[in-house]
């Protein structure tokens, strides 16, 4: 995964200045190898934690917008360019009738099942109340914050027993593992729920 290990080398050469709009793009990466890079002592939990949660709740933010101002036609010029269809919109849409709260927080500390930005461009195309929205992704994000970067420091500590000459192949290891982990748990819940 070499956005991954692109990400590693951006964190160690910029460290904190890069963190904010980093985990705008990829939030959940980031806090991952955040979390590892804490327990190799490259980075202080609290300043880490809240910068990976500000950009990614900033993320969020931009998708609610976009959904609010104009999302069809957006999703039909460039949806396709991050998986994002009409189709799982309007099923997003359906889903937000009955159970808006619900669904925002669960899809927060989930990655969404697979299909996120259907959901967070839909609370936007809904007029879901921006205060709702924002509260409901703050909770979820510092649960879901604090889960990737406890797997990351986790990795961090089995990384740190393993002998000197294997680490780097225990790295690529465990940022493999967890890449085909994130990407097959996404498949299966796509499977899954739409149908």
């Amino acid at each position: 995964m070499p956005f991954a290990s692109n990400i590693v080398s951006w964190l160690l050469t910029y460290r904190y200045a890069i963190a904010y709009p980093l985990a705008i793009v990829e939030g959940p990466v980031l806090m991952m190898v955040s979390g590892f890079l804490v327990h190799l002592g490259f980075f202080y939990f609290w300043p880490i934690f809240l910068l990976t949660s500000a950009g990614d709740l900033t993320g969020d933010i931009i998708w609610y917008k976009i959904g609010e101002h104009g999302a069809r036609t957006i999703i039909d010029k460039y949806g396709r360019f991050v998986n994002l269809t009409q189709e799982n919109v309007e099923r997003a849409e359906q889903f937000f009738h009955e159970h808006q709260g619900k669904i925002l927080f669960i899809s927060k500390i989930t990655m969404g099942f697979g299909f996120a930005l259907a959901t967070l461009v839909a609370a936007g195309a809904m007029k879901i109340p921006f205060k709702k929205y924002m509260t409901i992704n703050l909770l979820g994000q510092f649960i879901w914050t604090a889960f990737l970067m406890g797997i990351g420091y986790f990795l961090g500590n089995l990384y740190t027993l393993v002998d000197k000459s294997l680490r780097l192949a225990v790295l690529g290891a465990m940022i493999a593992i967890v890449g085909f982990a994130a990407y097959g748990f996404s498949r299966y819940m796509r499977k899954r729920f739409i149908r």
